[in-house]
């Protein structure tokens, strides 16, 4: 059984930079999942890919993030990160990770606040 748990910090400040890790526990060797992503849901809007790792080191965002998102992955520690630099209050949301294909492997979501 996969199983995925992102944490990191809650609350930030603006023009801050947030950390967020994914640790996923179970299943077979991480490095036999082809896609392991972030994704966001912001109240009353649609969940949202925000940042892709794809085979390997092949790495893609959404445009909106592109220049302030960075997404990266520890293979020996079964670990999937997200970097954001430059927090804004738009960036507040649910974060989850995901595992696959193949699969469909989700963690329950963190919930990040960007507030002064």
């Amino acid at each position: 059984q996969v199983q995925l748990q992102e944490s990191g910090p809650g609350l930030v400040k603006p023009s801050q930079t947030l950390s967020l890790t994914c640790t996923v526990s179970g299943g077979s060797a991480t490095t036999n999942y082809y896609y392991w992503s972030w994704f966001r849901q912001a109240a009353g809007k649609q969940r949202e890919i925000v940042a892709q790792i794809i085979t390997g080191s092949n790495t893609r965002y959404a445009d909106s993030v592109k220049d302030r998102f960075t997404i990266a992955k520890d293979d020996a520690k079964n670990v999937l990160f997200l970097h954001v630099s430059r927090l804004t209050p738009e960036d507040t949301a649910v974060y989850y990770c995901k595992l696959g294909p193949p699969g469909n492997y989700w963690g329950q979501g963190i919930q990040v606040t960007v507030s002064s």
